[in-house]
């Protein structure tokens, strides 16, 4: 006859594979949870390549702007300028609604320019009468140092 008996060497086997089984399990949630943090990582990595890969071009990039600028009283000049961080080569303007506001023998005069580098400007004489639109459409066109070429328009006030 065998004795049903649990004895104290079979609890604490039971007990060492509960644990056995309780430790593999948390051991694959561990893992499970490790593989999403290095995919958030790996993803938070990419984005941040992308990130420093766009501010390096940024670094290299002229941005033209125009807007008008008074100069004592009732004396205006559209002042065209460079606020990238780079320089702008070959630098082209034209109004695409036409021009009644800049004298055409100064755009001549200093168009095209050559070279605008990072922070300089140049100041074309405006011509503003009672009837003046307020508003002039600027195109500006230039080139990078590599040859890229870029155009925008603005639409500085009066």
């Amino acid at each position: 006859m065998t004795d049903a008996i649990v004895s104290l060497g079979d609890f604490v086997a039971i007990l060492a594979f509960l644990l056995s089984l309780y430790a593999t399990w948390r051991a694959h949630a561990f893992k499970k949870r490790e593989e999403e943090l290095l995919e958030i990582q790996k993803k938070l990595n990419m984005l941040m390549l992308d990130k420093e890969e766009r501010e390096a071009a940024h670094e290299k990039e002229a941005d033209l702007g125009a807007n008008f600028v008074n100069i004592g009283s009732k004396k205006h000049r559209l002042r065209i300028f460079n606020k990238g961080r780079a320089a702008a080569y070959h630098v082209t303007i034209d109004f695409p609604e036409g021009n009644d506001i800049i004298l055409e023998r100064d755009i001549q005069k200093k168009f095209p320019l050559e070279l605008l580098e990072r922070g300089q400007s140049v100041d074309l004489i405006a011509v503003v009468g009672l009837g003046t639109k307020r508003k002039l459409a600027v195109r500006l066109s230039w080139q990078s140092a590599d040859g890229e070429k870029f155009n925008k328009t603005v639409y500085p006030t009066l």
